[in-house]
């Protein structure tokens, strides 16, 4: 109500009593205040501002979202939109807004994200994990946060203590099975022996496959011993000063057994994961070691010069084009402590391409510890491929160089 249209009615010539007029005022500015605070509260929760509307479309000297992505559920833009903060702007951050950080490549995939983000909102999300990795691998990361709740299994088994949970293959009803093609764990040991190429498909046998002697150390008496399979003991025994590698991390951490065995020394050890046909993850988390659902593209969450140790086996490789896979070592450069270890375990590549990617390795600039090369003949010799195991180290001293590169 406008201040003219209040003015009339404490108007003395209108003949109404100037204490009645005044009463009948504060009555109406009392019933519309009520009015717009019960309809601010429920109109709030039913629709956040954020989502009653789609973008504009971009319009000269200005920033917006492309135009094909204009019929993206209303869902996406209520996430990735700018969200003023409460108090104004905080002097901690620069910015009056809280921008959720989505990757760019997710706008170039406008159908698996509109399928990603339709759900009723404080309901239940689609069962819809291969949409979920599909953009992750595509390089939508981080993915959008979503407002709903995921699938889970019907009758989830509780998990298992210390120290059964470490070799002990969790109940078949501790997994939601719909994203993958086996429906047990038994279908997945049993994958190992299939012809058909798989991720890590031996990886899920914990008795008698190879995952229960991987980096263990070796008999002194084998005189077959492959130089190229480090063990954990000899890693851990490499540390300056000893007993100085306490936390770490595994990127592509298969089933956890890596993470696994670091624990059994005393070393806590988180692993990265994708679901590549698979519940990875799932069956990490159920052996008790943390799974980090990232793709091997992402920058790694963790701050400048804060872990002891970094491993990776057969994921940072040859299948990774040089330039980007200098992106990725930099940033387990970056990671790591001065004297903190990187073990690059069975790195693979063709023959002809091993000079380009040893150079790659050397110019992060990296001690060597460890450095043993061979030939990859698992798919046979007429391949050609090679395999590099090194045990390198972040320089204790002078690990961040301003002109490193005239040094």
């Amino acid at each position: 109500m406008s201040i003219t249209r209040l003015a009339a009615y404490v108007d003395p010539g209108t003949g109404v009593p100037l204490r009645r007029a005044i009463l009948y005022v504060a009555v109406l500015l009392g019933s519309n205040l009520a009015t717009f605070l019960f309809s601010s509260r429920y109109s709030s929760c039913a629709t956040p501002p954020a989502a009653t509307a789609a973008p504009k479309m971009a319009t000269p000297g200005t920033t917006t979202v492309p135009e094909q992505l204009a019929d993206l559920p209303l869902e996406f833009h209520a996430f990735a939109g700018p969200h003023a903060l409460p108090y104004g702007r905080n002097p901690n951050w620069g910015t009056a807004e809280l921008r959720p950080p989505v990757g760019h490549p997710c706008l170039a995939f406008p159908h698996l994200l509109a399928a990603f983000m339709s759900y009723p909102v404080n309901g239940s999300c689609p069962d819809d994990e291969l949409h979920a990795q599909r953009l992750l691998l595509r390089g939508c990361e981080p993915l959008p946060r979503r407002r709903c709740r995921p699938a889970a299994p019907p009758d989830p088994a509780p998990p298992l203590p210390f120290p059964d949970a470490l070799w002990s293959t969790p109940p078949d009803r501790s997994v939601h099975w719909s994203a993958y093609t086996c429906k047990s764990f038994r279908c997945l040991v049993d994958r190992a022996r299939s012809p058909r190429f798989d991720d890590c498909k031996d990886c899920f046998d914990l008795d008698g496959g190879p995952e229960r002697y991987r980096w263990v150390k070796p008999n002194a008496t084998d005189k077959k011993r492959n130089p190229l399979n480090f063990s954990v003991d000899e890693v851990l025994l490499a540390a300056s000063p000893p007993g100085s590698v306490r936390i770490g991390l595994d990127i592509g951490g298969g089933s956890g057994t890596f993470a696994v065995r670091m624990r059994e020394h005393g070393v806590t050890v988180v692993a990265t994961t994708v679901n590549l046909n698979g519940p990875f993850s799932s069956f990490v988390a159920a052996r008790g070691v943390v799974p980090l659902y990232v793709s091997v593209a992402a920058r790694l969450p963790f701050f400048d010069n804060t872990l002891d140790i970094v491993h990776s086996m057969h994921v940072l490789s040859g299948w990774i084009p040089p330039v980007a896979l200098q992106f990725a070592l930099f940033d387990v450069y970056r990671v790591l402590r001065p004297g903190g270890m990187f073990w690059l375990d069975h790195f693979f590549c063709g023959e002809a391409e091993m000079a380009t990617y040893v150079g790659v390795v050397e110019s992060i600039g990296f001690g060597k510890l460890r450095w043993v090369t061979g030939r990859k003949l698992d798919r046979g010799p007429d391949r050609k491929e090679m395999y590099l195991s090194a045990l390198l180290d972040k320089p204790l001293k002078n690990s961040w160089r301003i002109n490193s590169g005239n040094s």
